[in-house]
């Protein structure tokens, strides 16, 4: 593994035994992220979080609430990676509660589906025509070739980027550190795998990649990444000991795809990302202890860049004031960045929703529980208060 990455990171065996290791300080600095097992009974103390999730933040917001108070050491964006069925879930939710950082899991087309009252639209899959049927990741296993899959993952680059968003608002709002389940910065990975499967056209791709050169600049990149190798022989024995009836009779999880995403992660992927954060790499064939992961971390200077060095340049923001345009940007004007996806392309026929199934959809899904008003406005649904309500905010899931 070793001989395939070709820059500056640590490759670090999951039972703790070093394959490579760079120079690192022995002490464990301040400016440097802790898990609650060092701190022991110092417990971190900071202002009241924002409730971003209820209350608008907005200019006048900022006169009286400022951002750079609730930051401490951990105030940080940590992202997991690595191929499917790495062990990706369980790491990060472990790592997240030794750090005391919100976990953030990864999106799934069910944040489509299933609205906010937690009707499944999918139930309604029979009264659709076949090109606008719901289509999510057990389809996409059993129907590779569909023509659905290039709206598919668009879709779900879309959730990524909107999962994203919402843990950079958490980070400004409440100081509290986040631990995503993947990040879009990876996303193309699967892109790069699909294309070269034929699974999506070279049309698809050209319209994702201009989504992703739009949206991309709009985010703030993570402090750290943590990629969990896992060679495709023991993914795919990952994958039926999983024992998920629609992944192990797929036919996608072969050597060619699964080696095309283990190729786009450690030949682009980490080359690119570790220019812009830190970047730990574990051989998790066999699995590892999140506290040897933990006492890594714990290692790492954050604040050692100057200010013209490329990493963490995002979160070296010179201003109180530029802070809060920030957290206005991910938290109430999170439509400004989401809006690109509303840019339509007309030449790429598979994305394009002929009239007639268009309103199809909306006479279908018009008449489901909870979709006849936006949510919070729906009294048969048991929302109330709805005369007294002035505001709503999007829901772009």
């Amino acid at each position: 593994m070793a001989g395939v990455l070709r820059f500056s990171v640590n490759i670090i065996k999951g039972n703790a035994k070093p394959l490579v290791k760079a120079n690192v300080p022995v002490i464990i600095k301040v400016c440097g992220i802790s898990g609650k097992t060092l701190r022991g009974e110092n417990k971190i103390v900071k202002p009241s979080p924002f409730p971003y999730k209820t209350k608008e933040y907005d200019v006048w917001s900022a006169f009286l609430d400022k951002t750079t108070k609730r930051f401490d050491d951990n105030s940080k964006m940590i992202c997991v990676e690595g191929p499917i069925c790495s062990g990706k879930t369980k790491f990060a939710k472990e790592l997240a509660d030794e750090l005391e950082m919100t976990y953030m899991p990864a999106p799934t087309m069910d944040d489509i589906y299933i609205n906010a009252y937690g009707y499944d639209l999918r139930k309604l899959d029979d009264q659709l025509p076949e090109n606008v049927k719901s289509f999510d990741n057990k389809k996409f296993c059993l129907q590779p070739n569909h023509r659905s899959v290039g709206t598919y993952q668009i879709r779900m680059y879309m959730l990524r980027v909107s999962n994203y968003i919402d843990a950079l608002a958490h980070i400004l709002s409440t100081g509290q550190g986040v631990v995503c389940n993947r990040s879009p910065y990876s996303d193309f990975v699967f892109v790069e795998a699909l294309m070269r499967s034929n699974y999506i056209s070279r049309g698809v791709r050209s319209v994702y990649y201009d989504l992703r050169n739009h949206t991309l600049p709009e985010l703030m990149k993570p402090h750290l990444v943590i990629y969990l190798d896992v060679p495709v022989k023991q993914v795919k024995e990952n994958i039926k000991k999983r024992k998920i009836d629609y992944e192990v009779q797929s036919k996608v999880f072969n050597d060619q795809y699964l080696g095309d995403i283990e190729t786009g992660y450690k030949q682009r992927f980490l080359k690119d990302i570790s220019n812009h954060a830190e970047l730990l790499v574990y051989d998790w064939t066999e699995g590892g202890e999140t506290e040897v992961v933990v006492e890594d971390i714990e290692r790492i200077d954050f604040d050692r860049f100057g200010h013209y060095d490329e990493k963490m340049k995002d979160w070296r923001i010179m201003t109180e004031w530029e802070w809060c345009e920030k957290r206005i940007l991910y938290t109430s004007d999170k439509a400004d960045v989401m809006n690109y996806f509303n840019v339509p392309r007309f030449d790429v026929p598979e994305l394009i929703r002929e009239a007639d199934d268009a309103k199809a959809v909306r006479d279908v899904y018009g008449h489901a529980p909870g979709e006849r008003y936006i949510h919070g406005y729906n009294a048969d649904m048991g929302d109330s208060g709805i005369l007294t309500k002035t505001k709503y905010r999007f829901d772009f899931k």
